[in-house]
């Protein structure tokens, strides 16, 4: 490799060290031999320049001779003078020198204190420093082996330009006493600044290590104390279940002894009706307004006929009173709340701050996606939605502008996944999807008509369709428990919807419509093409309206789930009578945005619905960032659908892993911002005044939640929580929440030593890769109102759903509760 640049021409710097290499390789006995025994030696430099380039020392075989030369006639210069050059200062290398040309012994070098000083080698003796050893072998010429090592030992500062420093280890003969005690005063006096900044980086470095380690400590504490906590979790839960398992097993065991005692008189008995949820008839008594509990004895005397209850009227007429000022409507809207918009008033007046209000409540109660609001304002304050002209600013086509309804069209038609291409005439735009419940309602509708709906449902809808057109809903009630053709909690089936249709028609209420919420909220399920489709032929047997809300359809975040749109399908049963609802507040987390799309092939229907977008139009301006942001397909489908899709997964583990350790029961889905959860445990009595306590309770611990009231569902104690938020507030949200359920468990178990016969309700969760939840609820009590054959059945699925078993032995069990063993044995022994 030819290394002749400009960088390694004759004439260029040699560093200290580099130079310690040369004079090392050059006073070799072999080299000295062979440069006095040719006339012409560039080949002996040659080789020595390749020895100092395998050391990292790129010099030619010019530069080395040329290097040797300077030095020897510097050398000689020295010593004709008595070695006193310029200013008195002794030549660094003059001992290397004068020993060679000399023949004096071979000599080390170590650069330190910013001179350099010979030293005498101890041959075969080993130094505790860094050495290179050189034997005749290694070196590139072809003389005898020189029989002895030469060591070179050289301490090289970070800069190799910099200039190095050389102490005598060994004390060197020659020197006078005077001359060393000079050195030793000179050193004295001159300090090195660099020695204050060494010791200054040190006594940092020590400092930051110190820091290091005690907040290694912390971290480690921290980690202890977490572990701790999650083990008294454990073994709080533990030891709930069991407690709970033994409660359950005396509960039967009285009623069996009850049951045995009125079956030699059972002329006294009363047999209730099969199939009867008492879930169900609480859930409508409430619906009066006056007492949420009931009379369970006498509602189980009264025939069924006499037990249903008009379950559409929104308020009651002795909850208010009448103002002068407003006519009936008007004081009907006036006192139209219930706990949603409570709960909801209470939050604005003390809203949770990390920094100006961290006492405040925190809201779990309201569907709003609080996590993508980063990408949403980075998008929406870009160049291109800033447009400002005047068709914007002038009124539109009711049905909204139509670059907009265009754009709406082509995003349905690729999300929905269409089999043909969307039409923009179909497509009108308001203000949210609650106006087009409102307008819909209003023209498919006659005042005191219905529309069907499956409950738990978006408590919203109720005063969307009531407070416009006095439109009223019929319920179909959906339970926890699966029976007949149900696979899962809370399934909708035809079968139920036609029960609810006919009970409605026998009540002499017109049903004109069906509302399906895909995904569904509260519940998060999502419907299968199957199902869709079975709901639709129902709806067009009874010449039914469709009304379809999938204004979750891009927030179904586990691919494991998949969407099916009402507009993918390849054929609708009853196309002009099928209508579908999507907005851009859920699935693009902007709520504050009000704007809402209606797609529907029924003109008449189309028409009638742009009449009354005077009352609900979308502003220009809006309309035009809508129609920039549904056109961004890049954006959506790199950027935020993948960054939302995993920051609500993230959320919604999180809040379901805490459930998990506190041992609550819940839905798990995977669609939405809810999770649908089972707080009945924590209701002694199950009635929905206790749940509208617990709810109370939860509001004045500063969470707020929503209760399965406000969702018309037939079960007390279910709470539908948003986790669609923050780490921050989610974590210090469950942490209130956990502080209100363990404050309830402890009232609980504390009132059952008192009263032990009173009713326990089943917390026990059945656990699925798919869902969660509670398999029954049932409501055992101290008489005799039920039969053994049901008790029995009761008891065995109990036994199935607790893993109680599978930890503990009979014997064991057998030992601790002896009296209920025996019941059990019993009981067993009877099937």
């Amino acid at each position: 490799m030819d290394f002749r640049g400009k960088k390694y021409e004759r004439g260029s710097n040699w560093s200290d060290p580099e130079v310690v290499e040369l004079l090392q390789l050059w006073a070799d006995e072999s080299v000295q031999m062979e440069l006095e025994s040719c006339l012409r030696n560039q080949h002996v430099f040659n080789r020595i320049a390749e020895v100092l380039r395998e050391k990292g020392i790129h010099r030619t075989g010019d530069q080395c001779r040329e290097k040797i030369k300077k030095m020897k006639l510097e050398y000689r210069r020295i010593k004709d003078n008595s070695k006193a050059p310029r200013g008195g200062r002794t030549w660094k290398f003059y001992d290397v020198m004068d020993r060679v040309l000399n023949s004096r012994p071979a000599l080390a070098y170590g650069p330190l204190s910013g001179s350099m000083m010979a030293q005498q080698v101890l041959q075969g003796t080993m130094v505790e420093s860094y050495h290179h050893q050189f034997a005749a072998s290694a070196l590139p010429f072809g003389h005898a082996q020189h029989p002895e090592l030469m060591e070179i030992k050289c301490f090289s500062e970070s800069n190799m330009a910099s200039s190095s420093r050389m102490q005598n280890v060994v004390p060197r003969p020659g020197f006078s006493a005077l001359h060393r005690l000079r050195k030793k005063r000179k050193g004295q006096r001159v300090k090195d600044p660099l020695d204050d900044l060494l010791l200054k980086t040190l006594t940092s470095q020590r400092a930051m290590e110190e820091r290091f380690l005690q907040m290694e400590e912390r971290r480690f504490q921290r980690d202890l104390d977490v572990e701790e906590r999650r083990m008294q979790l454990e073994q709080r839960r533990f030891e709930l279940e069991r407690e709970h398992e033994f409660r359950m097993f005396n509960v039967f065991a009285q009623m069996l002894s009850i049951l045995k005692q009125s079956h030699s008189g059972s002329s006294s008995s009363i047999a209730m009706p099969r199939g009867l949820d008492f879930s169900q008839a609480l859930s409508e008594i409430t619906g009066l307004g006056g007492g949420g509990g009931g009379d369970l004895q006498e509602l189980r005397a009264r025939p069924l006929a006499e037990r249903r209850v008009d379950m559409h009227g929104f308020c009651h007429q002795g909850d208010f009173q009448r103002s002068p000022y407003l006519s009936a409507r008007g004081n009907i809207a006036n006192i139209f709340r219930g706990s949603t918009e409570e709960g909801y008033k209470a939050y604005h007046a003390d809203k949770y701050d990390e920094d100006k209000n961290p006492n405040g409540i925190i809201n779990f109660g309201t569907s709003e996606n609080k996590l993508c609001f980063d990408l949403m304002s980075k998008r929406l304050t870009q160049t291109d939605m800033n447009l400002m002209e005047p068709p914007l600013l002038q009124y539109p086509d009711w049905k909204g502008h139509m670059f907009l309804r265009e754009e709406v069209a082509r995003f349905l038609t690729y999300y929905c996944k269409a089999p043909a291409p969307l039409k923009a005439e179909n497509v009108i735009v308001l203000n949210g999807c609650g106006s087009l419940f409102s307008a819909l309602a209003t023209v498919l509708c006659d005042p005191g008509e219905a529309v069907l709906i499956a409950t738990p449902f978006y408590g919203g809808i109720t005063q969307s369709v009531f407070l416009y057109g006095n439109v009223k809903l019929v319920y179909a009630y959906l339970d926890s428990k699966i029976t007949g053709t149900s696979t899962r909690p809370f399934q909708l089936t035809v079968e139920k919807l036609e029960k609810a249709l006919q009970d409605a028609r026998a009540e002499g209420i017109t049903v004109r419509a069906l509302i399906l919420l895909n995904p569904q909220n509260p519940l998060g399920d999502i419907y299968s093409l199957s199902e869709l489709r079975d709901y639709l032929e129902f709806a067009k047997r009874h010449e039914l309206h469709v009304i379809v809300d999938e204004i979750y359809m891009l927030s179904v975040f586990d691919e494991s789930a998949t969407f099916h749109s009402v507009l993918g399908m390849d054929r609708l049963p009853d196309p002009q009578r099928t209508h579908v609802m999507w907005g851009i507040s859920k699935d693009f987390a902007v709520s504050g945005i009000r704007f809402g799309t209606l797609y529907t092939e029924n003109q008449d229907v189309a028409n009638a619905v742009a009449s009354l977008c005077y009352f609900h139009g979308v502003c220009g301006p809006v309309q035009h960032k809508v129609a920039q942001l549904l056109r961004d397909r890049d954006w959506i489908n790199q950027v935020y659908l993948r960054a939302n899709h995993a920051r609500l997964k993230a959320a919604h583990t999180y809040v379901t892993d805490e459930l998990k350790t506190l041992g609550v029961p819940f839905l798990n889905r995977n669609a939405g911002f809810f999770v649908w959860i089972d707080f009945r445990k924590y209701l002694r009595t199950g009635t929905f005044e206790e749940e509208m306590l617990l709810w109370r309770r939860f509001l004045d611990n500063k969470v707020l939640l929503s209760c399965g009231k406000a969702f018309e569902c037939s079960e007390p104690g279910w709470f539908r929580i948003i986790f669609a938020d923050k780490t921050h507030r989610l974590q210090l949200g469950m942490q209130r929440i956990r502080k209100v359920l363990e404050e309830r468990e402890q009232e609980i178990l504390a009132e059952e030593k008192e009263q032990p016969c009173q009713s326990d309700q089943d917390g026990k969760a059945d656990s699925t890769d798919e869902v969660i939840f509670v398999s029954r609820h049932q409501e055992p009590t101290c008489s005799g109102s039920s039969n053994l054959g049901d008790l029995i059945g009761l008891l065995q699925q109990q036994m199935r759903s607790s893993d109680w078993l599978q930890k503990n032995t009979a014997e064991q069990f057998a030992q601790e509760k002896p009296e209920i063993y025996d019941v059990f044995s019993k009981l067993v022994g009877k099937q």
